[in-house]
């Protein structure tokens, strides 16, 4: 009786790990494939092609292509977010110091073979504009994102750090785009330039406007 129970338990923890393999293959295929030539251009038979896995057990693990794509999207946006973080953090510093750092960092990420921009602006752009589905999941990630660059402009001093924040999200989703239509890293040398002639200048307080930045303008 005891080994009949062992063995049903070595039997599910070899499935359990399976279809762990499989989940990480698939979603792995699937961000090389949605970012490289397009989530509306890419098929069922191309991401389980290349997983190397069938279409039943994408279909088991994600239940449609949509689910799979919300799941390419998480993950892209939390590995990429833990990326960027990091990228300005580490080195320590001062927080303008950790800000200059953003375009550096991204024009080491538009060097790489796999760049294929923003994978958010991608799937925004390439959807009907009305829709909420993959606008709502691109906000989240933007929120973070913008969260922690205005973290840094008030540690910085900077007398409106929200709008220092949304003035540098410009720069770099137009970073991203230029960089991805040009295939020339360099425009994150001319993004960061802008980027340094707006750290003293911020510093300077400013005469009260009527409303605040429009929210999630960038990033």
């Amino acid at each position: 009786m005891g080994k009949s129970v062992s063995k049903r338990k070595a039997v599910a923890a070899r499935a359990a790990g399976d279809e762990e393999s499989a989940r990480g293959r698939l979603l792995s295929a699937a961000t090389h494939l949605f970012c490289k030539n397009g989530i509306n251009a890419t098929g069922i038979d191309a991401i389980i092609d290349e997983a190397g896995t069938a279409k039943t057990t994408l279909y088991k693990l994600f239940g449609s292509k949509t689910n799979l794509v919300n799941a390419v999207l998480e993950s892209e946006g939390k590995a990429w977010r833990e990326w960027f973080v990091g990228a300005m953090e580490d080195g320590g510093g001062d927080a303008q110091a950790k800000l200059t750092r953003i375009f550096p960092a991204l024009k080491r990420w538009f060097a790489e073979e796999r760049f294929y921009g923003c994978p958010f602006i991608n799937a925004v752009a390439e959807h009907d504009k009305d829709a909420k589905q993959f606008r709502n999941i691109a906000l989240r990630h933007k929120k973070v994102v913008l969260a922690h660059i205005e973290k840094l402009a008030g540690e910085m001093g900077a007398a409106e750090p929200q709008m220092l924040a949304h003035q540098l999200a410009l720069l770099i989703d137009g970073a991203i785009v230029a960089a991805m239509v040009s295939r020339d890293p360099g425009v994150a040398d001319t993004a960061g330039l802008a980027a340094g002639s707006l750290f003293g200048p911020s510093k300077v307080k400013k005469p009260k406007r009527a409303g605040s930045p429009a929210e999630l303008v960038a990033v």
